[in-house]
């Protein structure tokens, strides 16, 4: 039997569920993709996952508003394809767009052919609704194939992973310890995930407002990708 160390080493780390910030080591194997911007200013970068969802991704544009702050979305191409006036509020507030596949595909569980494929209808989603191509990729989970990251990377796109993970979706999570999460790890140049989704709601709806505050009370600028 094949020994695939990617699939090993991937399935045991993204097991721990206290591995909220990437340990540099990762970072180093997997120096292609993005994991933090550069930490000699002091910015950081919002991400939010899994949208456009029906009035979660429009509060969080207001909370974002609220406090002049841009940030990325990668969208789900599907959700998109359902809810194209709330990618164009998205455009329109001066937010990056991001490719987060058609299905939320899980990469390891999926043949190259199909990721690709679905990978590329997602692209066509948002290339209909925005003038300006996206050249930013997150794979859902985290989870891709070195085949599928190169021929994405060959493609003229970065994939951009992170370096904190609220899990804000993890609903057995309180919301305090979803904070504690994100502002307990925040450094310069931090990549942060969060989810626009219906399963993130219940953590977003408090965490959200209080990273915003704590950012801007610390002097952080918050920018897109």
């Amino acid at each position: 039997m094949k020994f695939h160390f990617e699939t090993f080493f991937y399935s045991y780390f993204y097991q721990m569920r206290f591995w909220v910030k990437t340990p540099y080591f990762f970072k180093w194997l997997y120096k292609s993709y993005y994991w933090n911007m550069p930490r000699n200013e002091k910015k950081v970068y919002l991400t939010f996952d899994d949208g456009p969802t029906p009035e979660i991704t429009n509060w969080v544009l207001s909370q974002l508003k609220e406090y002049n702050t841009k940030a990325t979305f990668f969208c789900i191409g599907d959700n998109i394809k359902n809810h194209p006036e709330i990618l164009k509020n998205i455009i329109d507030d001066h937010h990056s767009i991001g490719n987060h596949t058609f299905n939320h595909l899980n990469g390891w569980k999926t043949t190259s052919e199909k990721y690709l494929e679905n990978f590329k209808l997602c692209q066509s989603e948002i290339n209909y609704l925005q003038s300006i191509n996206s050249n930013l990729f997150r794979p859902p989970y985290g989870k891709i194939k070195n085949s599928q990251a190169k021929a994405i990377q060959n493609l003229g796109y970065k994939i951009i992973m992170w370096d904190i993970i609220s899990y804000d979706f993890d609903n057995s999570l309180s919301k305090e310890k979803c904070l504690q999460n994100v502002i307990s790890n925040i450094e310069n140049g931090s990549i942060i995930v969060f989810h626009d989704s219906v399963k993130a709601w219940g953590n977003l709806e408090y965490v959200l407002p209080k990273t915003l505050q704590f950012l801007n009370e610390n002097g952080y600028k918050c920018e897109a990708l």
